[in-house]
């Protein structure tokens, strides 16, 4: 089974000191603060990432072609 992107963002709570997430298909996981903000910056990094490959792709697609 192929894995999709998911649209929807996920819940983040803190409760007891640990953050929470609650995500997609039931996938729920708790952090320490220290490892929430690690995975908070290399989330930031990947979507920064994925968006600007996303905009060359688009903006691939729209260059005229040689006829």
């Amino acid at each position: 089974m192929e894995n999709k992107p998911h649209e929807m963002p996920s819940d983040v709570t803190a409760e007891e000191g640990e953050v929470q997430v609650d995500g997609p298909d039931g996938v729920a996981i708790s952090f320490t603060p220290d490892a929430a903000l690690e995975t908070s910056d290399r989330l930031f990094h990947g979507a920064t990432e994925a968006k600007g490959q996303k905009i060359q792709r688009d903006a691939a697609r729209k260059l005229p072609t040689d006829e």
